[in-house]
């Protein structure tokens, strides 16, 4: 199967998986969700706190790692075949411009639209409306991240009170109008800065695209053309110099230079090569393999030193990912200190004041009970004991007193626990204070 139809394939599974994912549920949590109205981030069905969001910086590390590791063993793998700058191109270019309304070759992307034809203006004004039409659906798609679909498809029935989300909307699908039209494959050369990092990821083992000029032939000699023609080969040389590799390239390079920035790997160039060399009874002179593999026919293991650091940093980051995960609370306390450390009642009593700030991160009514766990030397003078529905915080005032015998200890500031619990549930956590004495 060529490299192109595998593509579509893999291009139709990501479409698919990520316009279905926002809708899947887990226990009423979704698969991928970053809230900011209701402060949640939710993953893999689990609901976290954004005060609970220590799980994200190692699936960040997990991210940036697993990217450093694709393009150090598969060059711009991610370019060419997931994507969304290449994938929305070939919607764009090669199924609305060129499959459906006849604009343009799919093999020839060189070559820019006759817009001197009468018929051909009329089918760009439709091809730009269906795009504009695209990328709305594609801009929903995403604000379905960070607003969960129960609640976008009520927030659109009011769109005058939700405004800034219909704004965001639409300014990600103007965003797309403009890139994929009119900058194209320049966000990949000249925007992104994914380009530019290659090349202190790549060695020799890593998988890319590549012309065989073993076989094939030098056809810049010093940067320069060197053009020739099938009756004049020299040394059995293959090349058909038929140039099809560079009329069907998206970024428009002629791989046989050599490994340059522009590549984005999408293996185009290969298949109009094997095309050309089969008719000649010949494999393609353009392959995805590293320069060891196809130039100097040397084996290519995929655990070098290097590669095995990068499994083992992604190994450590989900591990840690999946510990810190697992020490999800119930229920989210904070504690503040009042600006004033300590009083002193008449009765020479030390007072200190807390604030505390209760969190309902359950989806039922829960009560809420506070006690000391050190009674025999404080004793909490003052607190509210809370009833919070599902989702719903609050703030409490905690005064502790002391007993007499506190003034004899050296130390300004002691230690005290208490502990806070549920009446519903067997929730319980420890929190420590700070008693502060003259």
């Amino acid at each position: 199967m060529a490299y192109a139809k595998k593509r579509y394939i893999v291009y139709l599974c990501i479409t698919i998986f990520v316009m279905v994912l926002p809708f899947i549920t887990i226990n009423e949590n979704h698969i991928l969700l970053l809230s900011f109205d209701k402060l949640q981030f939710h993953f893999l069905g689990v609901s976290y706190n954004v005060n609970e969001l220590y799980v994200m910086p190692f699936l960040l590390m997990f991210l940036f790692i697993g990217i450093f590791a694709l393009t150090s063993i598969l060059g711009r793998f991610w370019c060419g075949w997931a994507c969304p700058q290449t994938i929305f191109r070939v919607i764009y270019r090669d199924l609305i411009e060129s499959t459906i309304l006849d604009l343009r070759r799919i093999k020839n992307k060189q070559k820019d639209i006759d817009y001197t034809k009468t018929n051909n203006k009329i089918k760009k004004y439709i091809s730009l409306v269906l795009w504009f039409m695209i990328t709305l659906i594609i801009s929903s798609n995403f604000m379905l991240y960070f607003v969960p679909p129960e609640d976008f498809f009520t927030y659109l029935q009011d769109p005058f009170e939700h405004s800034f989300m219909i704004i965001f909307i639409i300014s990600v699908a103007l965003f797309l109008f403009y890139d994929i039209v009119f900058m194209k494959e320049n966000f990949c050369v000249y925007v992104c800065p994914y380009s530019r990092i290659q090349s202190v990821l790549y060695d020799n083992d890593t998988k890319q695209v590549t012309y065989d000029f073993n076989r094939g032939g030098k056809i810049y000699e010093n940067g320069t053309k060197s053009i020739f023609k099938i009756n004049q080969w020299k040394n059995n040389e293959e090349c058909t110099t038929c140039d099809a590799c560079v009329k069907i390239c998206p970024t428009h390079i002629d791989i046989r230079k050599g490994l340059q920035v522009e590549c984005i790997n999408c293996l185009e160039c290969s298949d109009a090569c094997n095309t050309v060399m089969g008719k000649l009874g010949k494999p393609s002179l353009i392959n995805w393999g590293s320069t060891n593999q196809v130039l100097n026919h040397k084996k290519v293991s995929l655990f070098t030193k290097k590669n095995i650091t990068y499994f083992a940093s992604l190994f450590i980051c989900i591990f840690l990912a999946f510990y810190f995960s697992l020490e999800k609370e119930q229920f989210l306390v904070n504690i503040n200190k009042t600006t004033e450390l300590y009083k002193i009642t008449e009765d020479k009593k030390i007072v200190n004041n807390y604030i505390l700030t209760i969190h309902n991160t359950q989806d039922e009514t829960l009560s809420f009970n506070i006690k000391l766990k050190d009674e025999l030397n404080f004793k909490i003078k003052r607190v509210e004991n809370p009833t919070l529905e599902a989702g719903k915080r609050a703030k409490i005032v905690l005064i502790i007193e002391s007993n007499d015998e506190l003034k004899y200890i050296k130390e300004k500031n002691i230690p005290i626990f208490i502990e806070i619990f549920t009446e519903e549930k067997n929730f319980k956590t420890v929190k420590k204070l700070t008693f502060s004495k003259p």
